[in-house]
């Protein structure tokens, strides 16, 4: 039998042991700067945030840049020429967050070309996080932004003219992939109408923090004044310095009701990969109604203190683009359905 004085020699023989082991182990190796981002569309947004992360920049500047670079870009999916609401009307959500947890955000803005932007400028001279409608855009205009003129892209204009045919509101993405130039097109209505994709981004810096950005025109042909996940901390994105970052694609309102992407980065917390995170968070949307779940769409990209990503969507045909020194490529992700 083993008596209390011998167990106190051997758990001291041990103890140099256990500090032997501690002090051998190498700590984990770093990727930094990088910056992921949604879709496809996230290369040359990430080639922009590259820019200033290359050069031991800000990850808050490098986000907001990239964000910026794709509102200035016409297309169907973010900005100005985004496909409107059923009322005619281009409405923006944007929010950003930083390091420290500050955060800005604006939902349902209309006529300002760069509502990140705004969304940083709400996050740094106001006591609020959120702020939406004509209250966002009067705030946009009293702080220098330029209210642009309230007309659709000829693209939007031809796509609206084309769903007013029928006025079916659908807000479900089918994640069908149609082939156009890129490897990767956008969703699409059972018409062949394309639906919205929201660009969303997380970077590490040189220094490693952490920041993030989101910006998007919504779900085309909503309901005037729908806000999705996009703008909501927690929801479409969640930047926690610690641990990782992660943001969010698809069905908002999914999104919403499970707190996303602070999921994500909580399951991170508690020792998951990246990519475990994102799947965790996906199969609790799945869980909470598995035949819904195979209608829609949502994927979490995410990004650890370690520089490593994941990403992972309830059905094929999410992908999501990296950019470090080490790498720059587009990735599809993992999926739960076929």
């Amino acid at each position: 039998m083993l008596n209390r004085r011998k167990f106190l020699e051997l758990s001291t023989l041990a103890t140099p042991l256990l500090s032997i082991k501690k002090i051998a182990s190498k700590p984990k190796a770093v990727t930094k700067p990088i910056v992921v981002s949604t879709w496809d569309s996230g290369k040359p947004v990430n080639a922009e945030a590259w820019k200033i992360l290359s050069q031991s920049g800000r990850a808050l500047d490098a986000v907001e840049s990239g964000a910026r670079w794709i509102e200035d870009t016409i297309n169907c999916c973010v900005g100005l020429g985004g496909y409107p609401d059923r009322d005619g009307t281009v409405t923006l959500d944007s929010c950003i967050m930083d390091e420290k947890a500050n955060c800005g955000a604006v939902a349902a803005i209309e006529q300002i070309k760069h509502p990140v932007s705004v969304a940083r400028k709400i996050m740094e001279t106001t006591p609020h996080v959120l702020l939406a409608g004509d209250g966002a855009q009067q705030f946009a205009l009293e702080n220098g932004f330029k209210k642009e003129p309230k007309e659709l892209s000829p693209e939007a204009k031809d796509a609206y003219k084309k769903w007013l045919e029928k006025s079916k509101y659908q807000p479900e993405i089918n994640i069908e992939l149609k082939q156009n130039n890129s490897a990767f097109a956008p969703s699409f209505f059972d018409d062949g109408t394309p639906n919205h994709d929201t660009m969303g981004l997380v970077a590490l810096d040189a220094a490693g923090n952490m920041s993030g950005a989101v910006t998007t025109s919504g779900l085309a042909f909503k309901i005037h004044g729908r806000v999705g996940d996009s703008c909501i901390i927690g929801a479409g994105l969640f930047v926690d310095n610690e641990v990782g970052a992660a943001t969010s694609s698809g069905v908002g309102e999914e999104v919403i009701r499970i707190c996303g992407t602070h999921l994500v980065v909580e399951y991170m917390r508690q020792g998951n990969t990246p990519e475990e995170a994102c799947r965790k968070a996906v199969e609790r949307i799945i869980k909470r109604d598995p035949a819904k779940a195979k209608t829609l769409q949502v994927g979490f990209l995410a990004l650890n203190k370690n520089g490593e990503y994941g990403a992972y969507s309830i059905l094929k045909g999410f992908v999501f683009s990296v950019k470090s020194d080490k790498e720059e490529r587009i990735i599809a992700s993992k999926y739960f359905f076929e």
